[in-house]
């Protein structure tokens, strides 16, 4: 089924004009008073490669005669439908109380909406129309349905957003398929894809020396001996002043929702360079995201060995938010050190998920305080309450200094083997 794109709004603000104009022909009457549009339309537009339907609604009114109520219950049973919704409103009459409620039943749909400001015909509408940002609706997009103005770049940006609900509705069923999702992440032209083929024992991901070869996030699931893994291949991400508008935003977008839905992050580095500032940026990009992390210096034979320690140096001084985060070498166009990562994966996501008995928590919560008592406050008990990653909520009489919580985490890793993964503490005064 296509897309659905549905045009709502009160009365008379331009909405039939507005298919007509989407669609690039007269396929709905237009005239210039209310209730014109009492049925819905679905008129087929197609623009830049993708196919959909703009459905024409009736004005929505809160309230109003029995037709007027039927036009109403037409528009909801449409917006029922709708992947994106376009709330159209008219500059020349200014926000009424009439788009306040559009906008808030709209809203509160759960469907995506865009803000359409229509008639505006010159700089000067232009500027009055951001009076509608008091709707909630986001930022205005405004058009003049009926000259043309602005509606090339609103189907660009309907287009843009059917894309990105299409990828994350393939993203969700992708997902729920039980393998352990490792999103391999780094700046342009490091190696990713590279090592992504080597990972995945194909030629998946197109594989150049211009940066930013890879657009999406590519998703392949292998099984393996450590089990079935979900690759996702993403595309180089670089510092914002330097990404062009288009297709490369929408590609470092994507990079970022793979890190978030990743169990494990492998960040790739360029030996040859060694950790940069945008690789710190990105160590902080996957602590922020709370999965566990590899680091993987690729291009590895080509550091002289003389430079090697300064290299690893660059590792411990800009990526200090992963912690104790495994350091891979690798040279991926050869294959080597390659066949260490998945066994490297494999610990971390055991790690990621190990839940530690009440019993054996508190006699470690006990030996750590004997051997270093909290200069203030006491530990009373704790508990583990969540995993993925372990999280352990202390119960504490008093209050503990963060130095003190920094010893109790490195303790719990060490007595509990749960190696240089994400580990959360949690603080419960009673």
């Amino acid at each position: 089924m296509k897309p659905q794109v549905v045009i709502v709004g009160r009365p008379n603000v331009g909405k039939s004009s507005l298919v007509n104009r989407l669609a690039g022909k007269r396929v709905t009457v237009v005239e210039e008073h209310r209730g014109v549009t009492r049925d819905r339309k679905a008129v087929e537009v197609e623009w830049g490669g993708l196919s959909f339907d703009v459905v024409d609604t009736g004005g929505w009114l809160e309230a109003g005669d029995s037709l007027e109520a039927k036009v109403s219950k037409q528009a909801e049973a449409a917006l029922a439908t709708a992947d994106l919704v376009l709330l159209v409103v008219d500059v020349t009459t200014g926000m009424v109380d009439e788009d306040t409620h559009a906008a808030r039943w709209a809203l509160r749909s759960g469907r995506p909406v865009l803000l359409v400001v229509n008639k505006v015909d010159d700089a000067q509408h232009e500027a009055a129309s951001w009076e509608f940002l008091g709707l909630g609706a986001g930022d205005p997009h405004t058009v003049s349905a009926q000259h043309g103005r602005g509606t090339g770049d609103l189907l660009d940006v309907i287009v843009a957003r059917l894309e990105e609900n299409r990828i994350v509705e393939e993203i969700a069923e992708a997902d729920d398929d039980g393998a352990l999702r490792v999103a391999i992440v780094g700046r342009p032209n490091v190696g990713k894809s590279t090592l992504f083929n080597q990972l995945i024992g194909e030629e998946r991901s197109v594989v150049h020396d211009l940066p930013g070869t890879t657009r999406d996030a590519i998703d392949t699931l292998v099984s393996t001996d450590v089990g079935l893994i979900r690759f996702i291949d993403t595309a180089g991400m670089r510092r914002r002043a330097k990404t062009e508008a288009g297709l490369e935003t929408y590609a470092v977008l994507r990079s970022l929702d793979a890190l978030d839905r990743s169990d494990i992050a492998i960040l790739v580095i360029d030996a040859t360079v060694g950790a940069t500032g945008q690789d710190q940026r990105l160590a902080e990009r996957i602590s922020a995201a709370g999965c566990p992390s590899l680091v993987v210096l690729n291009k590895w034979e080509l550091v002289a060995i003389d430079e090697r320690d300064a290299v690893l140096a660059t590792v411990g001084e800009k990526l200090a938010f992963l912690g104790d985060a495994p350091v891979m070498k690798t040279t991926a166009t050869s294959g080597k050190g390659v066949h260490r990562i998945l066994p490297a994966l494999a610990i971390a996501a055991a790690d990621y998920q190990k839940r530690v008995p009440t019993g054996a928590l508190n006699r470690a919560i006990r030996d750590l305080q004997v051997k270093q008592p909290a200069p203030t406050g006491k530990i009373r008990y704790a508990v583990q309450g969540a995993t993925e990653p372990p999280t352990f909520t202390l119960f504490i009489a008093g209050r503990l200094p963060q130095t003190y919580l920094r010893y109790v985490e490195r303790s719990l890793r060490e007595r509990f083997s749960l190696g240089s993964q994400p580990l959360r503490v949690r603080v419960r005064i009673e």
